[in-house]
């Protein structure tokens, strides 16, 4: 295993396989099948580390793990002229700024 595992891990049913599937965000290829959700969890902690051992050993370059970056909380989204159109009268509406318009519709999407 990682000393330092910061990888951002998820477990969730597969209907398609029938078994608990161990997933990592920061390695989207990679995967393990358990019957045991902790089982799979153990598992795929197994492969990342795997991988990256093998990157390491290689010389190639690790993904950083997401629980490390640094975010500025700042983003650019392009959208059509009618959808900005719709969201800035939405906004006016709402008497708030386009800005804060669509950080709180975003904020309630997650």
């Amino acid at each position: 295993m990682l000393r330092d595992d910061h990888y951002t891990y998820r477990v969730t049913w597969s209907e398609e396989d029938q078994e608990y599937v161990g997933l990592c965000v920061e390695f989207p290829s990679l995967s393990w099948l358990d019957q045991d959700q902790e089982s799979a969890l153990k598992g795929i902690r197994q492969v990342v580390a795997d991988v990256v051992a093998d990157l390491a050993s290689n010389g190639e370059q690790i993904p950083e793990p997401l629980s490390t970056k640094k975010y500025s909380g700042k983003f650019q989204v392009r959208v059509t002229a009618d959808t900005h159109r719709a969201l800035a009268i939405k906004a006016a509406e709402k008497n708030v700024s386009l800005n804060r318009l669509v950080s709180e519709s975003l904020a309630r999407q997650i």
